[in-house]
């Protein structure tokens, strides 16, 4: 479980902890398991408060700059009652489990891995239907796979289709959302950046086929005002998605701070927001919900959700889709062009450091 602490309306999540724990005991051969952990470093993050306060003035309407000025406070508000309900040892645990590196280490850490793991796999299927991880080649690259998996590498709307027949009752989306810093990122370096979708592309995934009679549906989505109206009144209805609540993650340091200021007007905030809809009968949906945890340096490496929305479903094991994804998660299919990006062996350090690493051509391969 990625869960360290959940009430009704708070939820604090160790991503880290919960890559660790579903590597402890990886598939080398039928005769060979070893345990491996991602890279502490990537988890390492420092506040930036000093640096990232944004003093400009915001060239946004101020009608949405006002939204926005109500959005923080109300998520501040939120996070400081969420530190008076939780329990020392939740305290001591982010304290002892994620190190501290300067945020300048951190960030071409995150680069150089960003850079190393660009891979051509377009049209690259594959999974692992064991109980346990596995340990595989796929071309010339080794990778990390989750059990009970499955990934589609490609375009989302050609993995949709490859999937009709399929239906699953907890489908995930980080959308590419059209963004102008990563335009311009794209511009000076074409390595750095991910190809962008328009909303209403978005909205024309042939997604609402592979919904379950009873489904719930959680999107990723920037703080821009246009990008959540776009969700609620466009991509939704297309998908045939009702619009139940809207949650938030907080970023935070291991001594649990922000990651940044509670900025005013449409700067950067410390926070994203995620946005639920529902399929069919999907009850006791909490309306307000803060998920905390430390984030990972690494581009779109998104929390884990899975636990949390699980308990909102009635299937004791609910199939799972994740649309964009950039990692594997255990008992989910995930379809995008860059699945197996965070999976690459290179991200990851061995547990157990007394046992030599095994021959090659005993591997488990996948092409």
């Amino acid at each position: 479980m990625s869960i360290l602490y959940k009430s009704e309306n708070y939820c604090a999540l160790d991503h880290h902890g919960y890559i660790s724990k579903t590597y402890q005991k990886v598939i080398i051969t039928p005769e060979q398991f070893k345990s491996y952990a991602l890279t502490g470093s990537i988890f390492s993050i420092s506040n930036n408060i000093s640096s990232d306060v944004n003093t400009g003035k915001s060239r946004k309407r101020k009608k949405d700059a006002n939204i926005i000025n109500q959005e923080a406070s109300s998520v501040q508000a939120k996070f400081k009652k969420f530190l008076q309900l939780i329990s020392i040892d939740v305290i001591e645990h982010f304290k002892h489990n994620y190190r501290f590196v300067d945020t300048s280490s951190v960030r071409n850490i995150a680069k150089k891995y960003f850079e190393s793991t660009i891979f051509e796999f377009s049209n690259v299927s594959g999974g692992n239907d064991s109980n346990l991880p596995v340990k595989c080649k796929i071309n010339d690259d080794y990778f990390l796979i989750p059990q009970n998996s499955r990934f589609f590498c490609g375009e989302v709307k050609d993995g949709c289709k490859k999937l009709h027949g399929n239906k699953y009752n907890i489908v995930i989306a980080d959308p590419p959302w059209w963004n102008k810093f990563i335009r311009r990122l794209k511009a000076a370096n074409s390595k750095l950046s991910y190809s962008m979708m328009y909303n209403e592309d978005i909205a024309n995934i042939p997604i609402k086929n592979l919904f379950a009679d009873n489904c719930l549906v959680a999107v990723w989505c920037t703080n821009s005002p246009s990008n959540v109206t776009a969700l609620k009144e466009v991509i939704f209805p297309n998908w045939e998605v009702e619009y139940v609540t809207t949650w938030y993650w907080l970023k935070v340091t291991r001594d649990l701070k922000p990651l940044c200021e509670f900025n005013t007007g449409c700067n950067k905030q410390p926070y994203e927001r995620i946005i639920i809809g529902k399929v069919g009968d999907v009850k006791n949906v909490p309306e307000d919900n803060l998920i905390v945890s430390v984030p990972s340096a690494l581009h779109s490496h998104k929390p884990p959700l899975l636990d949390i929305l699980s308990s909102y479903i009635a299937p004791e094991d609910p199939q799972a889709l994740e649309l964009f994804a950039r990692y594997l998660l255990p008992n989910t299919t995930s379809v995008g062009y860059e699945p197996l990006k965070w999976q690459h062996i290179s991200l990851f350090e061995v547990l157990d450091e007394n046992k030599t690493d095994v021959c090659t051509h005993n591997e488990q391969d996948l092409t």
